[in-house]
């Protein structure tokens, strides 16, 4: 239990995709104008992560080495193609604002990353913890990412519908620029500045506790 555990919060903080891997930049860019995109998509990758860890790992044990990298394109097309579908008939304006996305989960770095470097080498159990916190470190990011965002380029944050504050935001003029391609990286760029600046302040206060 506790090696489960483990291997979720890595995925989630240690080695989270998007701001300690720097993977899976793409959709963290073009989906994040806003905090709910980030929220669907990041669901879709879970599913999609998680289900194609757990079949990968099942079958690592029969698939020849030469032809692994095909083989895992397959199983992971597979739960793609279900996501899009589903979202596409139950979902259609998310859809329609993740668009080409979604069907662009099939080569996400993360999702390939994961099932050679973990699944493919590890039990069942494991790989669905990795998948699922792997998962969850980049709904948080790309939602975290998102939220920034919407807030600083629209003055406000809306979710399933509803205004978080109230119909008028803040009263701030917002910056049309945030929603904006240059705002996915003005965004991006500072949170990995501010998370890098507190790890090395991190390791540097631990160097003088412990020298």
């Amino acid at each position: 239990m506790k090696s489960l555990v483990n291997t979720i919060s890595n995925g989630i903080v240690r080695e989270n995709p998007v701001f300690r891997l720097v993977l899976g930049l793409c959709p963290a860019l073009a989906v994040t104008t806003a905090a709910e995109n980030g929220f669907w998509m990041g669901l879709a990758v879970i599913f999609v992560l998680t289900c194609s860890n757990v079949i990968i790992s099942l079958i690592r044990g029969v698939i020849p080495s030469k032809i692994r990298i095909p083989c895992f394109i397959v199983v992971i097309a597979t739960f793609v193609t279900i996501v899009d579908l589903v979202m596409h008939a139950y979902m259609p304006e998310m859809y329609a604002i993740l668009g080409i996305f979604i069907p662009l989960i099939v080569v996400n770095c993360i999702i390939m990353a994961r099932a050679e470097a973990f699944a493919s080498k590890n039990s069942v159990l494991l790989a669905a913890a990795d998948g699922i916190g792997s998962g969850l470190g980049f709904m948080i990011a790309v939602i975290v990412v998102g939220a920034i965002r919407e807030f600083l380029g629209t003055g406000n944050i809306v979710l399933a519908g509803t205004a978080l504050f109230g119909p008028t935001g803040l009263g701030f003029d917002p910056a049309i620029v945030m929603i904006l391609p240059p705002g996915a990286f003005i965004t991006l760029g500072a949170l990995l500045g501010l998370l890098n600046t507190l790890q090395a302040r991190s390791a540097a206060r631990q160097r003088r506790v412990c020298p």
